[in-house]
């Protein structure tokens, strides 16, 4: 940080020109030569005053305002954390709660079953084998995960090589970037911000080790049938999973998977016991024989809206935020950040994003009338005003004003363009019909000009024209989203279809759901035929999770390759559940309860089209807690989606499945959302 100050402050040296300095030196010498020397009065402030004259005043810039602040950020953080580590331990506040691994082992739990953990999106580190000239010296080294520098020193190379192929999906020419191995691949996202450290920390605990715990890395970039065709993950999942069950007494896996990683692993299920090629061969009773219990954390079985976001504007809530806080710093022109650009330009060569676009069309998110959740309220006071009604059965005249005035949110339209037209009445909107979809895909012209070219889009392909008839009064619903995906990004869509559905299936006999690209989606594949297996749906809840958007065109540039964004002034509704452009519902901030729940609920409940077997499914919801101070860092009560892996009361689940409880010894359902409720209203052939 001193070092970086510096810089700030040199500034450039301004040069004389010698004949200039020539004169000045003559008359400064016939000064001195005739010049009578005069005793002149000093006062005693004349040194401080003289030296004031020698170093004039330096103009305050911006950059010395973010140094400032830089540094009394770091200070007090330092200032803080020295006095957090002389205090003595036993101050109230200060007691570090015991760890559930030690209560539990000295209750007589014992290390069981082994554990396979699965990673999800972005929360796995990734290294370089090979690259391009310009990362020379980071063979070996993370690009991905750990203190991220070779962003802020090589920015561009780095970008170059965290990318895929635009055409392939798989790695560009010259470039190999792989999934670091081990326990270290996931524990920590970045120096002290974990992930599976405090829960790895608490298996260690009851006698879990590297003999009987194992990371199942992947390069979480790529498409799930990619892994096999690259990597080969798969087989050696399977591998490591028969190793395990022969070297631990033949007792059965207990798998946990998190996010992304949770469909990740619904795609091996299918893979290991479909016959080769396309298959791992394991046969139809390999999940039976060697799977005791499968505990999904934060699983986004259906999808997350936020994907949709990040397709369409490079944008969640929070970046929508940021640049409603400062316009123009993310995308500055004058700056040449344009950072919405590079991050669209590099995640849509990732297919696994596409792996978490909502899916089971309207009949899962709803249409442009109805929605699942369409009743949820966000308002507190108008919650517990509910709340208190219901519990009281009160039926008087207040109460029920309260029941008629309440009008329904329309989430289903995930993407509405404008506040008005989110709200509009079903008739009064225009549709994207297949007409005009071939039309805009055939008519596309360039919109870009030559100085744009180093943050390519497929937005640049697009004419004005087309990116005005998508946006004029229009909402999309879950159906004609993808559609609207189509247009927007044909060779990301193109490319990612091939390895990924998003519909709901009649008929699960049909010889087309063989083909692996169903096999991550729920509603179009069978669970294994393991009557003995548990799934479970572990995830929190509490926490306004985004659902839906509105959004506005961006204003109109040179280089303005994005030409839509969140409408963050979008503000205010009757249930106050829209705010700064996006709707939300009950989650974890990143996966709604639809999402993580239904599966569990309803979808396989019992022996189901998508449950021959009828496998035992349980809820075990976690109600969020914030940390009551920062000393608490995280906090042991979180139902945040990455928090929550070190929730105490999860923790303690996960060791007590580990080491031979089942669903009914924990306790059966936990739940406190409206997930119940919510499936009922959901009309799906089981």
């Amino acid at each position: 940080m001193l070092r970086f100050r510096k810089l700030c402050f040199l500034e450039p040296v301004k040069c004389i020109e010698l004949s200039e300095k020539k004169t000045q030196i003559k008359l400064d010498d016939e000064k001195k030569s005739f010049d009578i020397p005069k005793i002149e009065k000093k006062d005693k402030g004349s040194p401080e005053e003289n030296k004031r004259k020698r170093r004039p005043n330096k103009e305050w810039r911006c950059i010395d305002s973010c140094c400032w602040a830089i540094g009394y950020i770091c200070t007090i953080w330092w200032l803080l954390l020295f006095l957090y580590n002389c205090l003595p331990v036993n101050l109230p506040g200060l007691k570090v709660p015991e760890p559930p691994g030690t209560r539990l082992k000295r209750e007589g739990l014992t290390a069981l079953h082994p554990i396979v953990m699965v990673p999800g999106i972005v929360t796995g580190g990734l290294e370089l084998w090979e690259g391009r000239p310009c990362s020379e010296g980071l063979f070996r080294r993370r690009l991905w995960g750990g203190s991220f520098t070779e962003i802020f020193r090589r920015p561009m190379c780095w970008l170059e090589h965290i990318s895929l192929d635009n055409e392939t999906g798989l790695d560009p020419p010259g470039i190999r970037v792989r999934a670091v191995p081990g326990l270290v691949a996931a524990d920590y996202f970045a120096p002290g911000y974990f992930v599976w450290a405090i829960l790895i920390e608490n298996l260690a605990r009851i006698g879990y080790e590297g003999k009987n715990m194992y990371m199942a890395a992947y390069d979480w970039r790529l498409s799930f049938q990619n892994t096999e065709v690259r990597d080969q993950n798969l087989s050696r999942l399977k591998s490591k999973i028969e190793l395990m069950y022969v070297t631990n007494g033949n007792k059965k896996v207990v798998v946990v998977p998190h996010s992304m990683g949770v469909i990740y692993f619904l795609h091996f299920l299918k893979w290991v016991e479909a016959p080769p090629p396309m298959g791992g061969g394991g046969g139809p009773g390999w999940c039976a024989k060697h799977i005791k219990s499968i505990m999904n954390i934060g699983p986004a079985f259906l999808g997350v809206p936020k994907a949709v976001g990040n397709i369409l504007s490079a944008e969640t809530q929070d970046v929508a935020f940021i640049r409603a806080l400062a316009p123009g710093l993310l995308d500055s022109k004058i700056l040449g950040l344009r950072t919405l650009q590079h991050v669209m330009s590099v995640s849509r060569t990732w297919d696994s994003v596409i792996s978490l676009i909502p899916k089971g069309g309207e009949t899962i998110w709803g249409n442009l009338e109805w929605s699942p959740e369409e009743h949820h309220v966000c308002d507190s006071a108008k919650k517990n005003y509910q709340q208190n009604f219901d519990i009281n059965g009160n039926s008087s005249d207040s109460g029920r004003l309260f029941q008629v005035q309440q009008k329904p949110t329309k989430y289903g339209r995930i993407i509405s363009f404008g506040k008005i037209v989110s709200d509009l009445p079903s008739s009064q909107l225009q549709t994207l019909d297949s007409k005009k979809q071939e039309l805009m895909c055939n008519n596309s012209s360039s919109n870009s000009d030559s100085s744009c070219r180093g943050v390519w889009t497929e937005y640049d392909e697009m004419s004005q024209e087309n990116i005005q008839r998508l946006a004029k009064n229009k909402a999309y619903t879950m159906k004609t989203l993808l559609d609207l995906l189509r247009v927007i990004a044909p060779k990301m869509m193109k490319r990612a279809e091939s390895h990924f559905s998003h519909g709901i299936a009649e008929n699960l006999d049909n010889p087309k759901y063989n083909h692996y690209k169903y096999w991550s989606n729920p509603l179009e594949t069978k669970l294994p035929d393991a009557p003995d297996m548990e799934i479970y749906c572990s995830y929190g809840v509490g926490i306004p999770t985004e659902r839906s958007y509105v959004y506005k065109q961006s204003p109109s540039g040179r280089c303005n390759s994005i030409p839509f964004q969140i409408d963050s002034s979008a503000d205010g509704s009757n249930n106050g559940c829209l705010k700064g452009g996006t709707y939300f519902v009950d989650g974890d901030e990143s996966v709604p309860v639809l999402s993580a729940g239904f599966m569990c609920a309803k979808g396989w409940r019992g022996k189901t089209l998508f449950n021959p077997s009828g496998i035992s499914t349980y809820i075990r919801e976690y109600k969020h807690k914030a940390p009551a101070n920062l000393l608490e860092g995280r906090g042991s009560e979180s139902g945040a989606h990455v928090d929550i892996m070190g929730n105490v009361a999860l923790i303690e689940d996960v060791l007590r499945v580990a080491a031979g409880a089942s669903g009914t010894e924990l306790g059966r359902d936990r739940i406190y959302s409206d997930i119940m409720k919510m499936s009922k209203k959901i009309n799906i052939r089981l």
